[in-house]
């Protein structure tokens, strides 16, 4: 998740007819094997004690206690019919579901949220073949667990299919779940309406009664019945439409391939596509609304590309014959893999060459390789559970890196994957963070795993592994992987012994043997043995939380090496350090290079402290070689004073990527209390020499994120002289910019991030340059076209006036660019009027001009404002209820709008007034781990303040 006929080639069908006759094979050893898939606990049989169970709705007991489905009744197909009414907003539907019994019993289990169950019945095998009408079933609900039970008249028997035929009916949902309607607003003005699916994790039971489980894959036939005026899209192609009486359609879709329900889709629009055929014949389509429809180009082409990569970097082709890519009105999260009919929220899909921007491209791009590695790692090979969701997520994450780099080079996306590692440190060096693999039970918990610990940090264990076991021997072990597992599901342990044993039926020699790469095995070998015990380093990364920090003393020819956990906020003086401690050990695959050669050095460090062993006299050594390890490294003694020095007298000795790492540890390190601020401030002063854009981006996140920290606070003195600092010292790199699209990507980016700086920073030439670019775009009646990389830049000045505000916001309402309201609403909320951002925030929650779906980032926005941090925490606090009628609770929007109003707070006081708040949620019954974690970072950030504000005052007086 983030965010015509099809043509197929005949070397493409026979994966339907293997999976077909596998699948028979399957049904016929369902009663040998079928229970040892499945681990959760068989049927409790429905004992004579009513009291140990729940009570249903009707206040009768509820059969079933626990929270996951008993294993006792499979389902393989279900028959699926939809008939959605766009214009009373509801739907009517029945399905056939064909289920296969492991045990006897009396009651089937299935989820089922916010459905009106209007009949049930059963059949057997032989009733159905005899056509004999089915057996009306008795209906429990369990709201509480989301569960519906249907009891049948006389046990069912062992080893035998049923039909369960279920009809029922509900309204379109209002959110961004289940089946729920979309809005959109054409070019004249007129609203129209389409009805959509999102079902992960858990929202499937909302559209239809099913086994709502990751490990209950089936297949899937699917009919629509719709208006001419609509057209109606599923998974797979569409086989046939029927005519029927008053002018409605029915479309029949293929039948799909064995897959779990959270990735059923459907959806009824009048939206229009392009499309292309890939080289092995998938057709791909790209949908949106009608009037969007020539800003689909550019995913079309970089869908084309990444599939076509996909399929021979994974030495499988793509299952299905088409697949659809539509980019949905209303949408809560960037994406949704569905299996041939993947949704996007319009940013992550469209892309306008008149507004969208460098960092527009790059994020589109991103997303589209992200749910397209999906098809294979979550859609083919599925998780077991929840609880190792990062498999998907943290392989769909580690592929955009490997993908984006192979099709788009130009892009230069391994600088950007840095990032996507280092944003994770930060919650990951919190006592509160999390294991990557955790128990998670509830509905709420289950949407909890979808943060950064499962994406970014998932992301880059795989990627430290893979530069550990080389790249050839990771894809190896991937496509192993991949095809072991083929329509089945899996968990850690699985994908830890494919990469150890990274075979492929291609490598076995005609004796049975497997011979390795050479060059792959002196990697490995050396460090770990012949049979090499992935599992057992892994494991120290997935089921521990935190991040291990490195700790590096230079002793002439040796090295002294400790490892400790790395934990920002909490000091080595502190009385609780040593506790949080214990028991923490990981295998960490080191790398380092040396001043006198350019050799990368190769260690596991697997135990508190080693020595190691220079083979000649160096004046530094770096470790973490291209920052592709996830670990910090600290030098102790001169160890950074010798770092330092190399980047003032000769930075490009060090790779550029290096450099990254080491400002990026620094500051870390700094906020742990190991080292001085003055130390890391000093660092920068090589940054007027750097030539790499991203190095140049990181340094000057630092010094940002401290000036808007004073600016929050009111500490002026400070605030004044960080502004005039970076002004003097970065003066000559801002005038260097231009006011263009011109350049390499990473070129566009330091452009947009330095002129939006200089700017925040009431440059006067910065002013100057937007102003007038903005007085010249209005007078032309919007029709100027401004630089796509400054856009935002020219909008956010020009909001500072009232009549600038109002016809930004005129155009925010007309725009047909995802793109550009997105610049627009940034730049809105950068208004220094209280009553403009109460407005913004009245209409987000009204839902018509701004989308609710852009609530969380509005609100996230203005609360990082001096003058608007307390206005959005107000209006939190204040509109609690209301906010959790339009998001679920453990959503990823509430979770935005809770630390986006709250986690960059840096005083006692708001610290109690948050604590109080959370305290009250829950004496509520409301409770997410969010909570702690902000808890932890404004604490955080006051020890900082405390311990580091007088070293800043000192040094700004120095340096400027």
């Amino acid at each position: 998740m983030f965010h015509s006929s099809a043509m197929v080639n005949s070397h493409r069908k026979p994966m339907f007819n293997i999976h077909t006759g596998f699948y028979c094979l399957a049904a016929i050893l369902l009663q040998i094997c079928v229970c040892s898939q499945f681990s959760v606990p068989s049927s409790h049989h429905f004992t004579e004690d009513p009291g140990a169970f729940p009570v249903a709705s009707n206040g009768e007991p509820f059969p079933w206690q626990e929270l996951r489905l008993p294993n006792v009744v499979i389902p393989l197909h279900y028959d699926l019919f939809v008939h959605p009414n766009l214009t009373s907003l509801d739907f009517v539907a029945s399905e056939k579901i064909e289920v296969l019994v492991s045990n006897a019993t009396q009651f089937i289990i299935l989820h089922s949220k916010d459905l009106e169950i209007t009949n049930a019945t059963l059949q057997s095998e032989e009733d159905s073949r005899y056509m004999k009408s089915g057996k009306e079933l008795k209906v429990l609900s369990y709201p509480a667990h989301q569960q519906i039970a249907l009891l049948v008249p006389e046990k069912l028997t062992p080893h035998l299919k049923y039909y369960v035929a279920i009809d029922f009916q509900a309204k379109l949902a209002d959110g961004f779940e289940g089946f729920y309607k979309s809005t959109y607003r054409t070019l004249g003005g007129e609203t129209r309406i389409l009805a959509v699916t999102h079902f992960e994790p858990t929202q499937a039971r909302m559209a239809f009664p099913c086994f709502d489980e990751p490990l209950f894959k089936a297949n899937f036939s699917i009919k629509i019945r719709r208006e001419s005026g609509h057209t109606a899209l599923s998974n797979m192609p569409k086989v046939k439409t029927i005519e029927l009486e008053g002018g409605l359609l029915e479309d029949h879709f293929e039948t799909t391939v064995k897959m779990s329900t959270y990735l059923v889709a459907y959806i009824v629009c009048d939206f229009h596509s392009v499309s292309g055929i890939t080289s092995s014949g998938v057709k791909v389509s790209i949908y949106a609304s009608p009037d969007k429809r020539n800003q689909t180009h550019y995913a079309l082409q970089a869908s084309l590309k990444l599939l076509d990569f996909y399929e021979k970097y994974f030495d499988i082709n793509y299952p299905l014959p088409k697949l659809d890519l539509i980019a949905i009105p209303d949408f809560a999260s960037g994406a949704m893999e569905n299996w041939g009919l993947i949704t996007y929220k319009e940013t992550s899909l469209l892309f306008d060459p008149k507004t969208s921007s460098a960092s527009d491209k790059l994020w589109v791009t991103k997303v589209i390789a992200h749910e397209l590695a999906h098809q294979w790692f979550g859609n083919l090979v599925t998780m077991e559970w929840w609880n190792d969701i990062w498999l998907n997520e943290g392989f769909a994450n580690y592929m955009e890196l490997i993908a984006v780099n192979a099709t788009y080079p130009e892009l230069q996306f391994d600088d950007h994957f840095l990032n996507v590692c280092f944003e994770v440190i930060t919650k990951d060096s919190l006592n509160s963070s999390r294991p990557i693999s955790k128990p998670a039970e509830t509905p709420t918990q289950i949407q909890e795993m979808f943060d950064e610990v499962s994406y970014n940090k998932g992301a880059c264990i795989l990627n430290m592994l893979k530069d550990f076991l080389g790249e050839e021997k990771f894809q190896k072990g991937i496509i192993q992987y991949l095809k072991k597992f083929s329509y089945r599901n899996a968990k850690n342990d699985d994908l830890w012994s494919s990469l150890s044993n990274s075979c492929l039926e291609s490598d076995f020699t005609s004796g049975g043997v497997c011979h390795s790469d050479p060059k792959m095995t002196s990697n490995m070998l050396t460090f770990l043995g012949e049979n090499a015990e992935v599992k057992e380093m892994m494991t120290t990364w997935t089921l521990q939380k935190g991040i291990p920090l490195l700790v590096v003393k230079q002793d002439g020819h040796s090295l002294r090496l400790q490892q400790e956990r790395f934990l920002q906020g909490v000091f080595q003086e502190d009385p609780e350090w040593r506790a949080l401690q214990e028991r923490y050990l990981w295998h960490i695959p080191l790398t380092y290079s040396t001043s006198s050669s350019n050799v990368i050095h190769r260690h596991i460090l697997k135990s508190k402290t080693d020595t190691l062993d220079l083979p000649e006299k160096t004046s530094w050594v770096k470790f973490n070689v291209d920052s592709n390890g996830y670990y910090i490294v600290h030098y102790e003694g001169h160890g950074w004073d010798q770092l330092i020095t190399q980047l003032n007298q000769n930075h490009t000795l060090l790779r550029p990527k290096d450099r990254i790492g080491l400002i990026h540890d620094v500051f870390q390190l700094v906020g742990a209390g190991r080292l001085t601020l003055d130390k890391a401030l000093d660092m920068t002063h090589y940054l007027q020499h750097e030539t790499s854009s991203p190095a140049l981006l990181k340094g000057l996140s630092y010094l940002e994120l401290f000036y808007h920290m004073m600016d929050r606070r009111n500490i002026s003195d400070i605030s004044e002289n960080l502004k005039r600092y970076l002004l003097q010292y970065f003066k000559p790199v801002i005038d260097r910019q231009s006011w263009s699209d011109e350049g390499s990507v990473w070129d566009r980016m330091l452009r947009s991030a330095l002129l939006k700086l200089a700017c925040d920073l009431n440059h006067a030439p910065c002013i100057q340059k937007a102003a007038e670019l903005f007085s010249q775009w209005m007078e032309s009646s919007g029709k100027l076209n401004i630089p796509t990389d400054v856009l935002k830049i020219v909008y956010s000045v020009g909001a500072q006036t009232t009549t600038g505000w109002n016809y930004l916001l005129e155009l925010y309402e007309l725009s047909m660019s995802s793109a550009e309201k997105n610049k627009i609403l940034y730049a809105l909320s950068t208004s220094k009027h209280q009553e403009k951002l109460q407005k913004l925030i009245e209409l987000g929650m009204e839902g018509k001009v701004i989308k609710t779906q852009d609530l969380a980032a509005l609100l996230h926005a203005i609360a990082r404002r001096p003058k608007g941090q307390q206005l959005a925490w107000d209006f939190v606090r204040e509109n609690w209820t209301h906010l959790l009628k339009k998001f679920d609770l453990g959503s990823f929007a509430i979770r935005i709008i809770i630390s986006g109003t709250t986690s960059h707070f840096s005083s006692k006081d708001k610290l109690q007034e948050v604590k109080l708040f959370f305290e009250s949620l829950e004496a509520q019954g409301s409770h997410l781990d969010i909570f702690q974690i902000v808890l932890e970072m404004i604490t955080k950030n006051i020890k900082w303040l405390e311990k580091n504000l007088p070293t800043l005052r000192m040094w700004l007086l120095v340096n400027t």
